[in-house]
């Protein structure tokens, strides 16, 4: 299904069409799931949160929110700040637990242009980086967000941030330094 067709989804169930939202569910739930398995590949198996839940947690918050969806772009940025906040939330209730030793690891990997989990820089410090850019540049801190945990290509962050294509090839490749000095 084109993205139009999740838009205008989207703004049917805004417009109160219950029908809108069962037929939006398993499109949205299948795209966050892929983003998700993406974030876990490399985790070790046994793992306490895994893609499911995760997405299940997302979504359960998300269909249970107040928002006006204006379009997938927003949908999909909304899920990524949902699934961030989870990570970091299931990683900081770990760390209190195991005074940081089984924290959930994450570390860019820009050959694909994802999060991998069980590598360098654990989601604390990723999400602590994060903060520290938003309060320095929030468009590059957003931009590296939706990039990362809503996989939106960079036409379609172009669009969502307002921005030319160039200008998120360079707020990303600016980003991408700036975190790798932070998280090292």
């Amino acid at each position: 299904m084109a993205g139009n067709d999740i838009t205008r989804l989207l703004r049917d169930w805004r417009d109160g069409d219950s029908r809108a939202l069962d037929e939006l569910t398993p499109l949205v739930y299948d795209q966050m799931h892929e983003l998700a398995a993406r974030i876990f590949r490399d985790e070790r198996a046994g793992h306490t949160l895994q893609p499911t839940a995760l997405v299940n947690e997302a979504m359960h918050r998300l269909m249970g929110a107040d928002v006006d969806w204006k379009d997938r772009h927003h949908f999909f940025a909304l899920s990524a700040r949902m699934m961030r906040r989870i990570l970091v939330n299931h990683a900081e209730s770990r760390r209190t637990a195991k005074r940081g030793g089984n924290a959930l690891h994450v570390t860019f990997d820009d050959s694909i242009g994802n999060l991998n989990a069980a590598n360098d820089a654990d989601i604390l410090a990723l999400n602590k980086a994060l903060l520290e850019l938003a309060e320095f540049d929030s468009r590059k801190a957003e931009a590296l967000e939706l990039y990362y945990f809503a996989g939106l290509t960079y036409s379609e962050l172009a669009d969502v941030l307002n921005i030319a294509e160039s200008t998120v090839h360079a707020d990303l490749r600016t980003a991408r330094a700036w975190l790798q000095q932070r998280i090292v």
